[in-house]
């Protein structure tokens, strides 16, 4: 444990009793007095998370003559700014570095927000691909990351901070000032609820995070709750859903990839399309309670066709759900499948996603 980083919050986690373990190069708590009942207040009311561990990058220059614009799937310069906009950094064979956000702060300006146990790597490659005297910055240190989800998450922000937050579009932030700081609200998350992501300096967390919850409408939250929370709507999580093997092609994940602009891995991509695919994501549910886990063999018929890459049981659908990879073949929806480990065995059939549908992600 002496060597992972820790963020401004540890000792608040500790106060709360969370129980602490190592994820993605730090300590983070992953849970409090429970992942169902930290489930459940999300859905329900508002679940306040510590994400400080994320990285953030602050690029400065002319988005397509410094590079910015040719290094993502998506474009940045059609980002308007005070929008954000998901897609991935790929390599040049089409596999995922990293999925992030890109927040268009101004025509010069935009913040880039990528996964703990990537920031090293992302910001190496990212700024080997700029030029012209773009300017990247690696904020992560200086930068604290608070996630308030939920339906109520919205009116306890603008009860807490007034209604300027309560008009935010999905997708689409503010710069404001919280606490006497400088800060950004996003109306972003990875729940499925409505929610929001609130960047702001690192030395105020402790204090927003002991505001918010003097609010009895919240309660902490740990990362095991939110990997529920998310997988209960299909999102992917990077080293298990994702990676450098894996394209976004093989992922389900080509609503992100923008083929009309050049990025590097696209040629790849396009190999890809005429080739075929050897491989496909899919998402079951399980013909029971029984969770399905990472690393699970997915058959069918008796043949072995694939692995589990993320599993739980859904407390709102009281089964199992899954995502994983498998053979084109028997990808389709409805598809019967077998999950197998050792002597587990379990019976699933291929779904669409989202497994859950009852969000307020969009209200």
């Amino acid at each position: 444990m002496e060597n992972l980083k820790t963020t401004p919050l540890l000792a608040e986690h500790e106060r709360h009793k969370a129980l602490i373990a190592p994820f993605g190069g730090w300590q983070m708590p992953i849970q409090y007095e429970g992942i169902i009942a930290e489930h459940r207040w999300c859905r329900e009311k508002a679940a306040l998370f510590d994400i400080c561990h994320m990285g953030e990058f602050l690029y400065r220059g002319d988005i397509v003559a410094g590079g910015l614009e040719d290094v993502f799937t998506f474009s940045v310069k059609s980002i308007p700014v005070g929008r954000s906009r998901y897609g991935f950094l790929l390599n040049e064979t089409g596999g995922v570095i990293d999925d992030l956000i890109v927040f268009r702060l101004a025509e010069d300006e935009a913040m880039i927000v990528v996964n703990a146990a990537t920031i090293a790597n992302d910001f190496a490659v990212i700024h080997s691909r700029l030029k012209n005297g773009a300017l990247l910055s690696d904020i992560s240190d200086a930068t604290g990351k608070l996630d308030l989800q939920g339906p109520l998450s919205r009116q306890v922000l603008v009860d807490a901070f007034g209604p300027e937050i309560g008009s935010i579009p999905y997708f689409k932030f503010i710069r404001t000032t919280i606490l006497g700081a400088e800060a950004i609200v996003s109306r972003t998350g990875y729940t499925g609820e409505l929610g929001y992501e609130i960047f702001l300096p690192a030395d105020r967390v402790v204090e927003l995070w002991q505001l918010l919850l003097n609010d009895e409408r919240v309660k902490p939250a740990g990362l095991g709750a939110r990997d529920v929370l998310r997988l209960e709507v299909g999102y992917s999580l990077y080293g298990s859903d994702i990676d450098e093997e894996t394209t976004p092609l093989e992922a389900g994940l080509a609503a992100f990839v923008n083929f009309d602009k050049e990025f590097v891995g696209k040629a790849a991509l396009l190999r890809q399309q005429q080739e075929g695919l050897g491989k496909v994501k899919v998402a079951f549910q399980v013909a029971s309670r029984r969770s399905p886990r990472h690393h699970y063999e997915i058959c069918s018929e008796g043949e072995n066709v694939g692995h589990v890459t993320s599993g739980v049981f859904s407390p709102m659908l009281g089964c199992g759900v899954g995502l994983g990879f498998v053979k084109p073949a028997v990808a389709a929806i409805g598809s019967p499948l077998t999950i197998r480990h050792e002597a587990i065995s379990m019976e699933a059939a291929v779904v669409e996603l989202p497994f859950y549908k009852g969000g307020s992600l969009r209200s």
